[in-house]
């Protein structure tokens, strides 16, 4: 009997356990992923309008890919609010310089002609020292002093395959006189070896000087080309998608209900007739939850039709909001029909890390389980400041026809967990206690046998 007991408790933590194990199971459905490259390792997936709509959480936490062996991956999701700044390439006047102007072996001067913007002409280098010169280039002087934005990077551009392996000094300054330092080896490369090659003409930077010099360590360049520098210019926001809405009048106003969890960044109204109308539009999470005002009161006006129709701009909300309800209320002035409100929402960006064997999904739905944030955001900063601020993880698609999990089911709240260590502890102290009366029971009996005649 007591090995029974013993067998049965060493089998509790591992039937709990297994009554977890099937994570996916807890969700509604599943998208199948298919990857745009393989052996990228970090990849990113645009949420669509059917994810938004299966989607419980109120922050996307049920949100979730998973590998084949139905163990969940490493993810975040990118901030609604964040976009891609557009990288723009200006090419940069380069002027070679014979030899380093800050080598001990020689006192190099700088003579520049400028035109009347303050850039660079010509240049000529008087050598006060008089030593021959080599005829070879050790130093380039780049002209900024033209550029409306901080410089990001300096791409180099030189002709040929010849192999290049070298490391460079960057300085800037702003006069031509003084310099100070901005990175002090800059390795660039250009090696092949088949058809396979391994290029590295960026230097990385981020500078308003009027001028840079890059001065070479070690190795050897080939002639250079020319420069190109890499501006951040404005950002890129994605496309906004719309949602039109019919609702139902309450109180003072109109009440929409939205059908699924979208980050809504814009409102609209949209009337059946030609109106002019001051509106508040407010949400809330749930039907007993106080409202929240989200923008106005402004003016939404309809006026004509077909092509000459004149119509309000939508309202952009301060922050996004996925909240189910949302009310529009005429301000100063009744409304004799119900308009229909639009909303407008940018799709959202879920990162992960591909860990374990394809074929990969992207499940939706639950009420019983939520995504553990992965320190994505990070890393993805981290990368593109060695990879420049383009770079972004490789891209993945969502299959359109969804695979059922739980279904509706995984909407409802699972059981309360239970705490597998409390009932442990418990059931280790009755059969103790059941074991010590044992004990005491039986010698109890043995003491009240009589003696042998």
């Amino acid at each position: 009997m007591m090995r029974r007991w013993m067998l049965w408790l060493l089998c509790v933590p591992a039937l709990a356990q297994a009554t977890g194990a099937n994570i996916r199971d807890n969700y509604v459905r599943q998208w199948p992923l298919q990857l745009g490259s393989d052996g990228a390792g970090a990849y990113r997936v645009q949420l669509d309008e059917a994810v938004y709509r299966t989607a419980h959480s109120p922050v996307l936490a049920d949100v979730q890919p998973f590998n084949a062996q139905g163990q969940p991956l490493p993810a975040a999701l990118a901030e609604v609010d964040a976009a891609v700044p557009v990288i723009e390439s200006r090419a940069l006047p380069l002027f070679e310089l014979p030899e380093d102007g800050r080598s001990p072996a020689r006192d190099l001067e700088l003579i520049a002609e400028r035109d009347e913007a303050g850039r660079i002409r010509r240049i000529e280098t008087r050598d006060l020292a008089r030593t021959p010169a080599t005829g070879d280039a050790r130093a380039w002087l780049v002209d900024a002093s033209g550029l409306h934005a901080p410089v990001r990077a300096l791409a180099l551009e030189w002709a040929g395959d010849a192999p290049v392996q070298a490391e460079l000094r960057v300085e800037a300054s702003e006069d031509l006189r003084d310099w100070y330092l901005l990175d002090p080896r800059a390795r660039v490369l250009d090696l092949g070896n088949g058809n396979a090659r391994l290029q590295q003409r960026r230097i990385v930077l981020d500078s308003n000087a009027r001028y840079l010099r890059l001065v070479l360590l070690s190795g050897s360049l080939p002639a250079l080309a020319g420069v190109r520098a890499e501006l951040a210019g404005p950002v890129r926001p994605s496309d906004t998608r719309w949602l039109l809405l019919d609702g139902h009048p309450q109180d003072r106003g109109f009440v929409y209900e939205l059908p699924g969890r979208f980050p809504v960044t814009q409102v609209d109204v949209l009337a059946p007739d030609n109106q002019a109308l001051r509106w508040v539009v407010q949400s809330r999470e749930s039907e007993d939850a106080p409202w929240v005002q989200r923008a106005g009161p402004w003016l939404a006006y309809q006026l004509g039709s077909g092509g000459g129709a004149q119509q309000s701009p939508p309202q952009v909300l301060s922050r996004y909001s996925r909240d189910r309800y949302w009310r529009l209320i005429p301000d100063g002035g009744g409304s004799t029909a119900m308009p229909k409100l639009r909303l407008g929402y940018r799709p959202e960006t879920l990162v992960f890390i591909a860990q374990g064997e394809p074929p990969y999904a992207l499940a939706a739905g639950s009420a019983r389980t939520q995504r553990a944030e992965a320190p994505l955001a990070q890393l993805v900063a981290t990368l593109r400041q060695r990879r420049g601020p383009t770079w972004e993880p490789a891209a993945a698609s969502l299959i359109a026809r969804p695979e059922q999990l739980a279904g509706p089911q995984a909407l409802q709240p699972g059981p309360a967990p239970r705490d597998w260590k409390t009932w442990l502890l418990w059931t280790l102290l009755v059969v103790g206690a059941l074991l010590v009366g044992g004990f005491a029971l039986s010698l109890l009996r043995g003491r009240a046998a009589p003696p042998a005649a």
